[in-house]
């Protein structure tokens, strides 16, 4: 069920909404051998709850323990002077940092491909990874830049005036992933 606040169309509830989580995490499990040397890195703000997620059901799995941090990227966005003041997020790699690590940045929705550009940048300034993955909830297309994510829970045809919307048990009380229509590019 839609809430008033996102007034959208639900596509994934959140009893399905688990099952796409699980086949995120099963596809990381499949293409890293079991998650070896593998740590998740959050892009604020519903990237970070999701990697704890991700990680938490690799866990629950395979009992390996997948490091998880955050990647804030707010100064490395090219569109800073486009939007008004943002607030910069904490940037928290696990111990030992990044490093001839497998790196998998996770992201709520897949779009233009210009917040994984970020950070990407922001990455190349934290340490040198063996490889750089990104695991998306939603891929929705329009792509803007030479990215594609190489685990996707949900494929989602969009028009650019339609808006994917994440919710999050974490961040908004709920999980749920509803399309709006009347988007405004960020």
């Amino acid at each position: 069920m839609a809430h008033p606040e996102t007034a959208g169309k639900t596509i994934i509830s959140s009893s399905d909404f688990a099952r796409v989580v699980d086949r995120l995490a099963h596809q990381i499990l499949e293409k890293t051998d079991g998650a070896r040397d593998t740590i998740l890195l959050g892009v604020p703000t519903r990237g970070v709850p999701l990697a704890r997620r991700l990680a938490g059901r690799v866990r629950a799995f395979e009992g390996v323990e997948v490091p998880v941090g955050s990647l804030d990227v707010t100064l490395y966005r090219d569109d800073l002077r486009l939007r008004g003041a943002r607030a910069v997020g904490p940037t928290e790699l696990p111990p030992g940092g990044i490093d001839g690590h497998r790196v998998i940045l996770v992201d709520d929705v897949l779009f233009s491909g210009r917040t994984v550009r970020a950070a990407l940048d922001a990455l190349s300034d934290l340490g040198r990874p063996r490889v750089v993955q990104l695991a998306v909830l939603v891929d929705r297309g329009h792509r803007e830049l030479p990215i594609r994510a190489d685990y996707v829970g949900k494929n989602l045809p969009t028009s650019l005036d339609e808006k994917v919307r994440v919710r999050l048990a974490e961040t908004d009380g709920a999980d749920e992933i509803t399309i709006e229509s009347g988007e405004v590019r960020a």
